[in-house]
């Protein structure tokens, strides 16, 4: 499993390069902030087209889907619940907090983990499409009504992720994907160059937050912290389990790999979305934490089981 390893390491020293830039204070929190506005506006959206318009789109259609959408579906609603009759969450704090539940690192680390684990990484296909079509422009919408503080409207969730620069990135590399359309090379390149900047950008935004924000656990319960890793690395892969065995009669190759897809950890991107929304963004700083240290035993454990 020398790939999964790498893959983790990969993420954690760049993480750690950002920890140490802030402890040397050669970058502070305003530093954070740029990187983040930098990342979610300019670097994610060439980082989406550029990721989504060299995918079989037509591997999103398969039983999978179904699957992978159950695993996040129930852990999304649980934790939802839970903050809205324990916690008594806002509806933007509630969001980031079920994307922490749910939303898994199917880009810079699901790629490579798919691609070792399971022998293609086109497998990871359907969760990335899934999140980036579905889940996230709701989740944008929610949290873009719920900054502007009034209700959410059937309007908003229709209108406005087409006016959130993620969206309209994938919506464009969907296009291209589907067409076979490929950019001119002087609009291609640059775009790419930008989007390179995206993963290393959120990932120093993040270890940045890790040394000059509050400890572990800091400002929240730590019982909630407790249930967003637990239905991370426990519910959702169990639950994508159950519903490829038995419902799709999936098994063999198929079955591992809707399972490792779903217990990939909380992706860093939700902490740029709490941070560009300040809401709960201790609550996803640690979740992204403890589930991307605690996914290696997991995706070692379903390998070595299901494989």
């Amino acid at each position: 499993m020398t790939a999964v390893l790498e893959g983790f390491a990969t993420i954690g020293l760049v993480i750690a390069l950002g920890a140490l830039l802030a402890h040397i204070r050669l970058v502070d929190d305003q530093a954070r902030v740029i990187l983040s506005r930098l990342a979610f506006f300019v670097a994610s959206p060439a980082l989406l087209v550029t990721t989504i318009a060299d995918t079989d789109v037509h591997g999103v259609l398969s039983g999978n889907l179904v699957a992978t959408a159950a695993g996040v579906l129930v852990p999304a609603l649980t934790y939802a619940l839970a903050a809205r009759f324990v916690w008594r969450r806002g509806s933007g704090d509630t969001v980031i907090g079920a994307l922490s539940s749910s939303y898994v690192n199917a880009g810079n680390l699901g790629l490579p983990v798919a691609a070792y684990v399971l022998g293609n990484a086109s497998f990871v296909a359907p969760t990335l499409l899934l999140q980036l079509l579905v889940l996230q422009p709701l989740a944008l919408a929610v949290l873009d009504a719920d900054r502007g503080g009034r209700r959410v409207s059937l309007r908003d969730i229709l209108l406005r992720p087409f006016t959130n620069p993620l969206t309209l990135g994938t919506l464009l590399g969907l296009l291209l994907a589907v067409t076979g359309w490929r950019l001119p090379e002087f609009v291609g390149r640059p775009i790419e160059l930008v989007g390179s900047m995206a993963v290393p950008g959120m990932l120093i935004a993040y270890g940045i937050a890790l040394r000059l924000g509050p400890g572990l656990g800091g400002g929240i319960p730590k019982a909630e912290l407790a249930l967003t890793t637990a239905l991370k690395l426990v519910v959702q892969p169990l639950v994508a389990y159950l519903v490829a065995h038995f419902a799709l009669g999936l098994d063999g190759h198929p079955l591992l790999a809707v399972v490792v897809c779903s217990a990939l950890p909380t992706a860093q991107n939700i902490y740029v979305h709490a941070s560009r929304y300040d809401r709960a963004t201790t609550l996803a700083r640690d979740t992204i934490l403890l589930t991307t240290a605690g996914a290696v035993p997991v995706i070692l454990l379903i390998a070595y089981l299901l494989g």
